[in-house]
């Protein structure tokens, strides 16, 4: 989408930051709250979220809530109707939650992590409404990021949320939670930073994403840094990369090394090797578990947003990411992640990823092999191989 002037993007880092400013904005809501997330848990910070989006409805704000039936289907529906006791209308999104379903629909998830309020605020980024510690991987906090926006840009994210809420109160026969459309919204600038905000759908914006992705890689002339914890990117992405790296770009990629989805973890460590060869940085972020994606370019470009760098985001998650063009804030995140690759990061270091045990090797290739079929099955295949 065609990036806005006029903004002001505020990196948000881990829930410890990202948390406050979201109850902040709910709590001085007066008109219109839209929240839009994978994963809603019931743990002391979905408690907190649910409840300034509780006494928000009760003070007479229209709050608008949208969860992934799978992402959210291990929290009580008890806790979803406290919300709905309170004014608040709550729907679901596909909740024909089956994890080894292959059919294509049943798979497609909404994996956004949005919020707007008062056409005055709004966040975009990773981190789910869940406890940073709420993990079984490591004392530390998730690491995860996320933007508060104000500006021009928060124009073009009404019509894109409220087209989804449409849609799913169709699906559910709740013709009376479709509300009318949100006004011709003109946002005030707020900022100097040029964004741009980024979507991933089923219908004209499939590979949206990929293709942001492929441009500033494509362009890169100095640097490239890349942190995303599910990492299994196309045949066009990974030649991008190594296309980068062999005209002398400084290619630097942050992956989970503390995995919370081992099997994908090891499809991963089978490209390795070829990105390894070809001269590009590999870390593996050991300090906790590490659940942000964003991406820097030479200091001009930045990303930061729900996308992974695999099949499922690209392909059929309803993904949203923001963009910004802006050497300070590119800076910012660039130094944010250097930060913690230093503090808690380890180097993959190709000598001694070819010296690995072959059971090893072998769990990694066949691991990658079953995310092939899995493609294949779904009907991608010839798109991300």
């Amino acid at each position: 989408m065609k990036p806005l002037e006029g903004n002001r993007v505020t990196l948000l880092k881990n829930g410890e930051q990202f948390f406050p400013a979201l109850v902040t904005a709910i709590e001085s809501a007066r008109v219109d709250v839209r929240l839009e997330t994978y994963i809603f848990e019931d743990d002391a910070t979905g408690n907190l979220v649910a409840a300034a989006l509780s006494r928000a409805a009760r003070r007479g704000v229209k709050v608008r809530v949208l969860i992934d039936g799978l992402g959210s289907r291990h929290t009580p529906v008890a806790f979803f109707d406290a919300m709905r006791a309170a004014g608040a209308t709550v729907l679901v999104f596909r909740p024909d939650h089956k994890l080894f379903s292959f059919k294509r629909g049943r798979l497609r998830r909404v994996h956004r992590k949005i919020a707007l309020i008062d056409n005055r605020v709004g966040f975009v980024g990773g981190i789910n409404i869940i406890d940073d510690l709420n993990n079984s991987l490591s004392d530390f906090p998730r690491y995860d990021y996320a933007v508060q926006l104000e500006g021009p840009l928060l124009a073009l994210m009404y019509p894109v949320v409220h087209t989804l809420w449409r849609w799913v109160a169709w699906q559910r026969f709740r013709k009376e939670d479709v509300g009318p459309r949100p006004p011709t919204l003109v946002p005030p600038p707020a900022g100097s930073h040029l964004a741009a905000f980024v979507v991933r759908d089923n219908f004209r914006h499939r590979r949206a994403i990929e293709r942001m992705y492929l441009q500033a890689i494509g362009t890169a002339r100095e640097r490239v840094l890349l942190m995303n914890p599910y990492f299994l990117p196309g045949r066009h992405l990974r030649r991008a990369l190594v296309t980068a790296a062999a005209r002398g770009v400084r290619v630097t990629i942050l992956l989970q090394g503390r995995a919370d989805h081992p099997i994908l973890q090891m499809a991963t460590r089978a490209l390795f090797g070829q990105l390894l060869g070809a001269g590009i940085e590999i870390f593996e972020y050991e300090k906790s578990m590490l659940h942000g994606k964003v991406a820097a370019v030479d200091d001009q470009w930045a990303t930061v947003g729900s996308s992974n760098l695999d099949p499922c985001s690209l392909f059929l998650n309803r993904e949203a990411n923001v963009v910004v063009y802006d050497t300070g804030f590119a800076r910012e995140l660039r130094g944010s992640v250097e930060s913690e690759i230093a503090s808690g990061a380890v180097l993959c270091r190709v000598e001694h990823w070819k010296q690995r045990p072959l059971l090893q090797r072998v769990q990694s290739w066949l691991a990658y092999g079953f995310a092939r079929w899995v493609a294949g099955v779904i009907g991608f295949a010839k798109q991300w191989e």
